[in-house]
């Protein structure tokens, strides 16, 4: 009795256990909808990412077959077999390797090692046969190393409804986070580490929403706002309450401009004095405010229709350049942003854009601002950049020396632009060097 009852007991466990397993997968197929809704990040762990790295072990060997990656392990010896092999088949061609894959919050990465003959730049021409295959929204390919590539999968696009929590107190001095990148991390722009930035884009593309979200980051700091905007302060005066200075029209810019230049030679006299490179080294009750320097519409700096206005133009592009030479070390940080931004605008915009680090271009109106922004940088930014439509607003390329992602700004509106501007004005500093009021 005991004999005949001992298989049935051991056969009992194994069976509870896949029922088990059986309603849990189950409950998570049928929850699936809901937890990705509300808890997507642990909606793409659970169910997502399995399937995806399913898929690409699966199709890895093809893929790579298919898109012209595989190599011959001998070509002399495929030909011979054909010939008097007796029917046998060819050796399988050699693939490239992939590493281990592993999840991030909306995606999967892995590493492949490249084969003899290889470059990165034949993966980044797979990338696309790669999310087809895989069913992602996207794949992005990087160098690693020397004979290593870098694969990034988004699962979806990250940048249809990013998630950015809105900065609240002063955080890192003069670091903001400003929106969301497509990896799915956060929008960070940092002027300690790329100190000057260009932002471009046509109306109603972002461009006013990234400038709204660095004003309202960098508001509870402690730093000095100045605002020119030529357009009669349209856009900057939404935020006067916060600024320590605001120019209205190019005399007033060039005015402006002129006494930053003076602010940056007197603090570099006090550098030199006190034999420090930069104002970070100096003590915390030496060093001076630092002052952000945000320019609303370029062209209206360098558009002229006389005499008059060609020299005030000049000096204007001079005195941001010699902003852009000198600033980052003595506390000076620029921002510049327009719908249009070309060479026919002078030499002094294509001098002046060398010297800004940091590019964002958003949706433009003409090819020749999205090559002034990035086309020194990265041809690839560029190509992503100029596919950008009018319904994503807010969707960006940025680039620096560092590489370029796409990304989308954190919306800010007027409304919110003008109570942070209001609930912070008690820390706006007063220079009074920055005076531009017509004597």
């Amino acid at each position: 009795m005991n004999l005949a009852s001992t298989p049935s007991a051991g056969a009992t466990g194994p069976s509870w256990v896949l029922v088990v397993i059986a309603v849990l997968v189950s409950g998570l197929l049928l929850a699936g909808p809901a937890l990705r809704r509300r808890y997507p990040v642990a909606w793409w762990l659970l169910l997502g990412f399995p399937a995806a790295a399913f898929r690409v072990v699966r199709t890895w060997r093809a893929l790579m077959a298919g898109c012209g990656l595989a190599v011959s392990r001998r070509p002399a010896l495929t030909v011979v077999s054909g010939l008097v092999g007796n029917g046998a088949p060819p050796p399988l061609p050699r693939v490239p390797r992939p590493g281990l894959i592993r999840p991030t919050s909306g995606g999967f990465l892995l590493l492949v090692r490249l084969l003899p003959g290889q470059v990165p730049e034949d993966f980044v021409k797979a990338a696309p046969a790669m999310a087809e295959d895989w069913q992602v929204h996207a794949v992005r390919v990087t160098s690693w190393k020397p004979g290593v590539v870098r694969i990034t999968a988004s699962a979806a696009d990250p940048l249809a409804a990013p998630r950015v929590p809105k900065q609240r107190g002063p955080g890192h001095l003069l670091r903001v986070t400003v929106g969301a990148l497509e990896t799915g991390t956060t929008w960070v722009v940092d002027l300690r580490r790329v100190p000057h930035w260009l932002i471009v884009g046509a109306t109603r593309s972002g461009k006013s929403t990234l400038i709204n979200a660095l004003v309202a980051g960098m508001a509870p700091q402690p730093v000095a706002l100045v605002g020119i905007d030529c357009k009669g302060g349209m856009e900057l005066s939404l935020y006067e309450q916060r600024l320590s200075a605001l120019a209205t029209n190019r005399e007033q810019a060039v005015r402006l401009l002129t006494a930053l230049v003076d602010l940056t030679l007197d603090r570099m006299t006090v550098c030199r004095a006190a034999r420090v490179r930069n104002i970070w080294g100096l003590s915390d009750k030496e060093r001076p405010v630092p002052v952000v320097v945000i320019v609303d519409e370029i062209a209206e700096l360098f558009l002229v229709a006389s005499r008059n206005e060609k020299d005030e133009a000049q000096a204007a592009g001079t005195a941001l350049i010699r902003l852009a030479q000198l600033g980052a070390a003595l506390g000076v940080f620029l921002v510049v942003a327009g719908q249009r931004v070309g060479s026919d605008l002078g030499p002094g915009v294509t001098a002046l854009r060398a010297q800004l680090g940091g590019r964002v271009c958003h949706r433009v109106a003409d090819p020749g601002t999205a090559e002034m922004a990035l086309g020194d940088l990265n041809p690839d930014a560029l190509k992503a950049a100029q596919a950008i439509t009018p319904e994503q607003a807010g969707t960006a390329v940025l680039a620096s020396g560092d590489g370029w992602e796409r990304a989308r700004s954190h919306l800010i509106t007027e409304a919110e632009a003008e109570a942070v501007a209001a609930e912070y004005a008690h820390l706006t500093p007063v220079l009074s060097e920055l005076h531009v009021e017509a004597p």
